[in-house]
């Protein structure tokens, strides 16, 4: 990801601030755009690492004094180029070149001075070397950021909604229910984080219901959990899976959005004592 052509970009413009901007402004640009960027908030694209790494190292010359400047005389140089080539023939062009060559060897600028164009280049190989703790920094403060969406938005799952049920093979009258007990449930789905509520079916073997606390525990167990290998475990939504977790597609969870916590909490009781007559329901249809 250190290749990253970085002198070839407008790096003011991919943080949308103009070039006279603030050490100030140009951090609160990047953290807008790196929590808009991050991989956490676009599972769906593939270069999300890559554009966040890219903020980052930008941050990083536009941060540093010197390798901003040497930055903005490349910048300034190539805007200033294009703007005359728009201008010129290719002929002419060829012309101009190979007089502004030799103005610079006149100059004293020869084949052993930099260009603008080596002079970045050297500035950011500095800093890759370096590092810089400045960027380090709102790198973190981002990560942070992204954390306190994810422990909010937990905190607003209404598990009582996206309850799951367990299925396997068992026979009407196996005294042993297929080798499944409610112990051993608790164990296969406590790993991925807490259950709130945990029901066999009363009269109907091989059937469960489940809610745990947090949709990343629910999410998990959805995914991973087989259960005996000998008699596999099938784990479905019981009113379909919660909406999509991709940030990017504005589904954070906001305070408003939902009752409060408390509240929720309060229909939670209510719900699960209707768990089980809802499952004995369920066995009764099938």
């Amino acid at each position: 990801m250190d290749n990253i052509n970085l002198e070839e970009l407008d790096l003011y413009e991919i943080l949308e601030i103009e070039v006279t901007c603030t050490s100030n402004d140009i951090k609160k640009a990047y953290r807008k755009k790196a929590l808009q960027c991050h991989p956490d908030k676009n599972p769906d694209n593939p270069d999300a690492a890559k554009e966040f790494h890219r903020l980052s190292k930008i941050l990083e010359i536009l941060t540093d004094e010197s390798a901003r400047k040497a930055y903005d005389r490349v910048l300034k140089g190539r805007k200033e180029a294009a703007l005359r080539h728009k201008e010129l023939d290719s002929k002419r062009r060829k012309l101009k070149e190979d007089l502004e060559n030799r103005e610079r060897l006149a100059s004293g600028q020869g084949i052993h001075s930099k260009t603008p164009d080596q002079q970045l280049k050297a500035e950011i190989e500095r800093l890759r070397k370096e590092g810089s703790k400045a960027v380090q920094e709102e790198v973190q403060f981002v990560l942070n950021k992204l954390k306190e969406d994810r422990n909010k938005q937990a905190d607003n799952w209404d598990s009582s909604k996206y309850r799951i049920k367990l299925k396997w093979k068992a026979a009407k009258n196996d005294v042993t229910n297929g080798g499944y007990t409610k112990e051993m449930l608790n164990q296969f789905l406590s790993k991925y984080g807490d259950i709130i509520a945990l029901v066999m079916s009363p009269n109907k073997n091989g059937s469960a219901l489940v809610e745990f606390k947090t949709r990343s525990a629910a999410e998990m167990a959805i995914d991973l959990e087989q259960g005996l290998s000998a008699n596999p475990l099938k784990l479905e939504w019981v009113n379909g899976p919660p909406p999509s977790n991709s940030l990017s597609k504005g589904t954070l969870l906001k305070d408003t959005d939902f009752e409060s916590v408390t509240l929720m909490k309060m229909r939670q009781a209510e719900e699960r004592k209707r768990l089980i007559a809802q499952m004995m329901a369920e066995d009764e249809e099938s």
